[in-house]
């Protein structure tokens, strides 16, 4: 058996932990330089507002109905997934992090269990510990447990958890589940099967093998077996190494001098750096790009960008940041006033694949137990005690006026019970 834990409205459940008047209260997160709807309550939902809407286009609906609004706060979203995938791994021998909201366990060999109760459970436990709604669905893969933790969502009497497994009652789901929200079915998929008749979950799952494999390939044939189940997405304990690795803002206004952009881009290249040694890997190459806002179709457009190959591949946060510093300054344009610019690391190697030349191992050794100290420093204390001072003393500069405390990571806001 799989679960599938996934978290309820996470973004607006995580800023409802400590504002639980909003409870009940229609509630969007925005996105960077708070643009667009990136979380919605059930409530925002009800009154038509749309994934990824601007807010711009939906002000009227704001005002008219008292949406709450919240700016993007990844570190209290962060933290709060952390906390739960530490109840998780209490509760199951592997789990695999599928996203900030969502991981799949691994129930595989045991036995014994009610896995009804089992889900129930695990939910409440969430809800007691953190805060947050978790709904839990368990089934025979992860196809199906995807869908039985969607099922908990709409159905309260389930109270958070449902253990779909018998095949009369999976092909009753299956009946009415459309089958563009399966997982695997992508936009691209849906008009042709929708064109061939295949409008539900259960229509697709009646299809032959050989149409699926000829028309929709391998992965499609996981979707299908799956469906029927049939274990046939593998499990991944392990978080995946990523293959690149991209930080990138949009500036809340346009940057025009170089010193104020260059700040930034060590920011983004610092961040990088991180990344890449959280993974345990190392980057052969460095893109840094700048651009214009596009939709000032009036002023001059500019994209600029360059990508450098390191001599040596290299997680040093001094080394990426000189080289960042080094790109931008080849693709600066004086007078021309920057909306977004972001650092991208690719060609990445595990870091102990890394074969250094005998004239360099002594600098990267230095460099290695100088990022460990660090990175073992800023761990300890928070934030960004130790930086490069090139990046300047403040934040990103992307607009945030919704933004709410760091409740669980800054001691300057924890909230005070008052007497």
């Amino acid at each position: 058996m799989f679960a599938l834990a996934d978290c309820n409205n996470f973004f607006v459940s995580c800023e409802r932990v400590f504002r639980p008047e909003l409870n009940g209260r229609p509630v969007i997160v925005l996105s960077s330089n708070d643009g667009c709807a990136i979380a919605r309550s059930n409530e925002a939902k009800a009154l038509g507002i749309k994934m990824g809407e601007p807010l711009f286009k939906i002000k009227d609906i704001v005002k008219r109905h008292d949406v709450a609004i919240f700016s993007s706060n990844m570190a209290l979203y962060s933290d709060f997934s952390r906390r739960i995938r530490m109840i998780l791994r209490e509760c199951a021998p592997h789990i695999e992090v599928y996203s900030i909201d969502e991981a799949f366990l691994d129930l595989r060999g045991v036995e014994n269990e009610d896995f009804d109760d089992f889900a129930k459970s695990l939910s409440k436990r969430c809800k007691q510990l953190t805060g947050i709604p978790v709904s839990v669905g368990v089934a025979p893969t992860k196809t199906l447990a995807k869908i039985a933790a969607e099922l908990c969502k709409h159905y309260p009497k389930l109270r958070g958890g449902c253990f779909m497994h018998r095949k009369e009652d999976i092909e009753k789901v299956l009946r009415k589940t459309p089958v563009e929200d399966v997982w695997g079915i992508g936009r691209r998929t849906t008009p042709r099967l929708k064109a061939r008749g295949i409008i539900t979950a259960y229509d697709f799952s009646l299809l032959p093998r050989e149409w699926v494999q000829r028309n929709l390939g391998i992965t499609g044939v996981r979707t299908w077996q799956e469906l029927n189940g049939i274990p046939a997405i593998g499990f991944e304990a392990a978080a995946e190494a990523k293959q690149s690795i991209c930080n990138s803002r949009s500036f809340a206004k346009e940057i025009y001098d170089i010193k104020e952009l260059s700040e930034q881009i060590v920011k983004f290249a610092t961040m990088t750096a991180e990344k890449l040694r959280t993974q345990s890997s190392v980057c052969r190459r460095l893109t840094v790009f700048a651009a214009t806002n596009r939709f000032h179709e009036d002023e001059e457009q500019q994209y600029g960008h360059i990508s450098l190959p390191l001599i040596e591949p290299t997680d040093s946060t001094l080394e990426i940041v000189r080289a960042a510093r080094e790109a931008l300054a080849e693709i600066y344009v004086r007078g021309i006033g920057y909306k977004k610019a972001g650092v991208i690391a690719s060609e990445i190697i595990p870091r102990q694949a890394l074969h250094v030349s005998m004239f360099s191992a002594e600098h990267n050794e230095r460099h290695h137990r100088l990022m460990e100290a660090i990175d073992s420093i800023n761990n300890m204390v928070g934030g960004e005690a130790v930086t490069i001072a090139s990046a300047g003393r403040g934040a990103p500069l992307n607009r945030s006026d919704y933004r709410s405390p760091h409740y669980t990571t800054s001691w300057d806001d924890i909230p005070i019970i008052g007497k």
